[in-house]
């Protein structure tokens, strides 16, 4: 076993003498402060090492790994005041545009794995654009792990003019790949920038994007942006039809030990199991963090010059409430920043959803929105109090990012705290749960009668209300706060299995109005709960 305080001097040394981050040192040899896999000394640089079997790649030299050691690492790094990673690169790769970073890939034949039979693949992935920061990329097996070593002969690089003999300057993050076919494989989840990840499930495009930690997002104070510094991969087995990633993340304000346990099936399940060690205190931090671009849609009260009806990755949040209450908010785009607060304890679930998966409702055959995944969380063990935010960014482009949601936990981490957290995402076409319940299938939204007023359209759907005569007893609970609600107008259509209703809200003077519908029969919800903020 390894001893902690040689697994210290492997991860920590770098850090603690402020050496440059994986990347050539200025002796010309790599300097990573968080590598398990390759020497502290000089030892490594007249080592042999081998070459992946599979693939091109050299593995530096193997060192003793025990997962519990990178919770260690972390405890060990927040101990310490917090020092940025330097990020040298060739002036090549160092102002990179989209399109020039578009034309770097990894050489067919190079991923890690993919003639070994073992149901995934990883191929590293380049550094630049505004992937500079390093991320250490450790390959474990047998309780041993060996740094994942750059070598500029396994990329192409389209028109760059690159210099020869560039040295170990490390990857940004890495892809997932598993088989599609007898001679294919195809993306399953990409690891790169900061801590952000993203997964699709079978035969989807990428869409939704996580990150394993946020903290002050939206916040005067500045975001920050937790990185993965190191990650140690476990070499899967076919039965298990499984991978593990072992992460150490780092901050201003936190470092943390996290363990992914990605399955891939008509779904992509990934278990994420985190230990929080805080340097200072932290009184606002996002779990389950998750992110998507939204344009356009019916509901949007902001008009875009543009032939498609609707541009979004994501519909709508989605709640399962500690209560047993469902909810449901369509996102939209916003003239002002937007946050909206859901105040909850131990949570059931939780989603960016993506429900319309017709063609027609967005009309982009470049984009497809409608193979974007959803993405809905389900805590493992039971969550204290906190609350579920919505986070909406206007945006004039559909490549931004600008709807976000975490759980944010009412109890804040103290400096020196060490806090742990576990749940289960599903990057699917449909969550593991649904309501027993009519759900939203539509939200548009309109100029009503006068000019500040606004028409609204809400239908909801379900096998419920198919009872020709059980519909006629549907009563619509409709509330504006503030606000006056005018002009209700409802229409059953049993034939659909719907029940749309139709109305004005008059805010009269007010900037900000929270509507709040539900379905009810003699009291008894029969829809889930459509939430809605109207603002000017």
């Amino acid at each position: 076993m390894i001893e902690r305080r040689d697994f210290l001097k492997f991860t920590l040394g770098g850090v603690a003498m402020g050496q440059l981050a994986p990347g050539l040192g200025r002796d010309g040899k790599n300097t990573s402060p968080f590598t398990l896999a390759s020497s502290a000394n000089a030892e490594e640089a007249t080592t042999p090492a081998p070459k992946s079997p599979s693939s091109g790649f050299t593995l530096g030299e193997a060192k003793p790994f025990e997962p519990a050691n990178v919770t260690e690492a972390a405890r060990a790094l927040a101990r310490q005041a917090y020092k940025p990673l330097r990020q040298p690169l060739p002036d090549v790769f160092a102002a990179l545009s989209h399109d020039q970073y578009g034309t770097i890939y990894a050489k067919p034949g190079t991923a890690l794995w993919a003639g070994d039979n073992l149901g995934f693949a990883i191929e590293p992935l380049h550094r630049g654009f505004i992937f500079s920061d390093p991320m250490e990329i450790n390959i474990v097996e047998h309780g041993a792990a060996r740094r994942l070593v750059y070598d500029q002969a396994q990329f192409a690089f389209g028109k760059l003019a690159v210099p020869n003999a560039m040295g170990d300057i490390g990857f940004s993050g890495f892809r997932i790949l598993v088989p599609q076919d007898a001679q294919n494989f195809g993306a399953l989840a990409t690891f790169q920038g900061a801590s952000f990840f993203h997964a699709i499930a079978r035969g989807q495009s990428e869409g939704v994007t996580a990150r394993a930690l946020s903290i002050k997002t939206a916040d005067p104070r500045g975001e920050e942006f937790p990185a993965i510094r190191a990650i140690w991969i476990e070499t899967p087995t076919l039965a298990e039809n499984a991978l593990t990633l072992h992460a150490l993340i780092d901050s201003e304000s936190v470092a943390g030990a996290y363990r992914f346990t990605l399955h891939p099936s008509e779904a992509t399940i990934i278990d994420t199991e985190c230990t929080l060690f805080a340097r200072t205190n932290v009184d606002r931090f996002g779990l389950a963090t998750m992110t998507g671009a939204h344009l356009l849609a019916p509901v949007d009260q902001r008009h875009m010059d543009d032939l498609r009806p609707q541009v979004s990755e994501v519909g709508g949040l989605a709640m399962l409430s500690g209560r047993g209450e469902w909810l449901w908010r369509p996102v939209a785009n916003r003239e002002t920043l937007q946050i909206s607060v859901f105040t909850d304890e131990k949570p059931h679930g939780f989603g960016f959803l993506q429900r319309d998966r017709a063609f027609d409702a967005f009309q982009d055959d470049f984009q497809h929105w409608e193979t974007r995944p959803s993405l809905w969380i389900e805590p493992i063990g039971e969550w204290a109090a906190g609350a579920l935010q919505l986070i909406e960014i206007p945006s004039d482009a559909e490549i931004n990012d600008n709807i976000l949601a975490f759980w944010q936990p009412r109890q804040a981490l103290a400096p020196g705290s060490e806090t742990s957290f576990a749940y289960r995402q599903f990057w699917c076409w449909t969550p593991p749960v649904s309501p027993p319940l009519a759900i939203t299938t539509a939200s548009r939204q309109g100029h009503g009668s006068a000019a500040r007023r606004r028409r609204f359209l809400v239908q909801f759907t379900g096998p419920g209300l198919a009872d020709p005569q059980k519909i006629k007893d549907v009563k619509p609970n409709l509330t504006a706060t503030p606000g006056t609600i005018l002009d209700m107008r409802t229409f059953a259509l049993p034939e659909r299995q719907s029940y749309r209703i139709v109305f004005e809200l008059d805010p009269g003077t007010e900037t900000t109005s929270e509507m709040r519908l539900v379905l009810e029969v003699a009291g008894v919800p029969i829809s889930e709960t459509w939430l809605y903020r109207w603002t000017p």
